[in-house]
This record gives C-alpha cells, sequence and structure tokens, in this order.
C-alpha cells in the first residue's frame, strides 16, 4: 500500500472559521474499513502516526458522557456560554447549547465544562479502554491544564488507524460502554450527501502545528474528517469507515478539518469506484 513519509506531525492546536472551498492540501492518511468484518479497503499515507484528535475527539467524548451520564439524549443538557469561555467559533458557540449543537458547533468550552465534571481519572480509564490513542490526559507539561486541552495541542494523541478501529466498534456496539451509550454518541453525528447515491455521517477536525516559538503556522493546517460512508440502493445497509487526514500546503481561509470535509465528500463517490470488496483485517490497538 503506498505510504507518505517524513510528514511534519508537529503539535497542533484545534481551529475554527466559516466553511470554504476546498483548497489544496497534501493527503497524509486516507483509511477505508468495511464496518462489519473490519477488512481494510483502502490504506494510504502513514496511517500508524499519532497526532492530536482536536475536534474529533467529541466522538469518544460523546459516548463516554452518555456512559457517565453527564449527558442525556440529544438535547440535554442545555449548557449557557458564560464570558470569559472560549468564542472563537463565533455566534455558534454563544448562547445556549445541547448536545447536538455542541457536535454540529464543535463547541469547545461545551467540552471542556464535560471533561471537568468527568474528572482526569474518568476519561483516562474510558479512552484507553476505547483504545483511542495514548489516554494521556496530563495536559501541558508543568500547567496541570489537561480538563481544558488535553486533545487540543497537548498530551491526547490518536493514529488514523486507532480513529478507524474506534469507529468501526462504535458502528458494531462492541466498545466497552452501554448499548445505549454507543447508539446515542452514533446518532449526534450530522450527515452529508456525497454525490452517486452516498452519504456520508461524520466529523471534522481542523489544526495548525505550532512552531518553537509557540505561535502558529497557519500555512500548514492540518485537517481530519472521520466517520461512515453509506450508499442508497444498491449494497444499502452496508457502511464503510473512512479515515482523512490531510496538512495544508499554502496559508488557506477557513477551518482545514471543513475543508479536508469539502474535499473528500467531492473525492468519495471516485475513492468508492476503485474500492475492492474485500482486504485484511484491522486488528489491534494499531
Amino acid at each position: 500500500m503506498a505510504r507518505i513519509t517524513g510528514a511534519a506531525l508537529a503539535v497542533l492546536v484545534p481551529v475554527m472559521g466559516a466553511a470554504a472551498a476546498p483548497a489544496q492540501a497534501g493527503v497524509l492518511c486516507t483509511m477505508v474499513i468495511e464496518s462489519q468484518t473490519r477488512s481494510v479497503l483502502l490504506e494510504e499515507g502513514d496511517c500508524a502516526a499519532r497526532v492530536t484528535p482536536a475536534s474529533t475527539f467529541k466522538v469518544p467524548l460523546a459516548a463516554i458522557g452518555y456512559e457517565e451520564g453527564v449527558l442525556d439524549g440529544a438535547h440535554s443538557p442545555v449548557w449557557t456560554w458564560a464570558r470569559g469561555e472560549v468564542d472563537w467559533g463565533g455566534d455558534a458557540w454563544r448562547g445556549d447549547v445541547d448536545p447536538s449543537h455542541w457536535m454540529e458547533h464543535s463547541v469547545v468550552w461545551y467540552s471542556q465544562r464535560m471533561a471537568r465534571q468527568l474528572g482526569r481519572a474518568v476519561l483516562e480509564r474510558h479512552t484507553s479502554a476505547l483504545g483511542f490513542g495514548n489516554a494521556d490526559f496530563s495536559g501541558d507539561p508543568g500547567e496541570d491544564n489537561g480538563l481544558e486541552r488535553a486533545w487540543i495541542a497537548s498530551s491526547l494523541t490518536v493514529s488514523g488507524r486507532e480513529q478507524a478501529l474506534f469507529l468501526t466498534k462504535l458502528l458494531n456496539r462492541t466498545l466497552p460502554l452501554s448499548q445505549s451509550a454507543q447508539a446515542q454518541a452514533e446518532a449526534l453525528l450530522p450527515a452529508h450527501e456525497a454525490g452517486a447515491g452516498w452519504m456520508l455521517t461524520g466529523k471534522p477536525g481542523g489544526a495548525y502545528p505550532r512552531r518553537a516559538d509557540g505561535s502558529f503556522d497557519r500555512s500548514r493546517g492540518y485537517g481530519w474528517f472521520v466517520g461512515w460512508a453509506e450508499a442508497k440502493g444498491e449494497g444499502e445497509g452496508r457502511r464503510l469507515v473512512f479515515v482523512r487526514l490531510v496538512q495544508d500546503e499554502t496559508r488557506e481561509r477557513g477551518s482545514p478539518g471543513r475543508r479536508a470535509r469539502a474535499a473528500f465528500l467531492k473525492e468519495w463517490p471516485a475513492i468508492a469506484k476503485r474500492l475492492p470488496t474485500g482486504g485484511p483485517p484491522l486488528s489491534g490497538n494499531n
């Protein structure tokens, strides 16, 4: 399988912004997995390297939140933004936010409140059991800020393969969580038309690498898009888990994650046409 090596996998932070048209970006990882058999139908690039999950962490966080009773349905609890909490996402981050709104608009302060309620020990225990990356919620060295930013350019990292395996288990209800928690987390993710009768459900995540001086390199933004694809008509009911990670090659407007999603939705029908009917199984924690 093709591999892309030597990618700069620097520390990242998530970014938000208005959606933009797909821009030129280098693809670091693309994976497609048959959800029921866990057969690897496509793996291109370096899908074993771990980087910050950015906003894709909201998927396991939702499942943990439902398991622990912090979340209760798609519209409860409703929490209200307070002055001083992060609001770089604009108006969508201010005011009242429920779980559906949190997931669709990637509201960081809602995640931070959830993390504080859950606590580091619970987050590390569940994330380790879920196989989602290194399960490290220590945060920045010496800063004691893991509940605010472990998944944001800090201690928590995850690979494309781990993303794929986690999502496959979520769809098959084989994560070490209740069936209800898994079903409710799955139901939060928004769906998008991809053309040729395909519907893609998933979560983007955008991030910029840090330079040595701590500033952000906005010309090298990273973008995740992870989820699953379903076709209407022939093959209906079959779900293909996908993972896409890209890195910008020039400075672009808008969130790298949203641009990664837009580009992948456009590319998906062509990708689907070249998928084999089977492949080796994805196994282990990696």
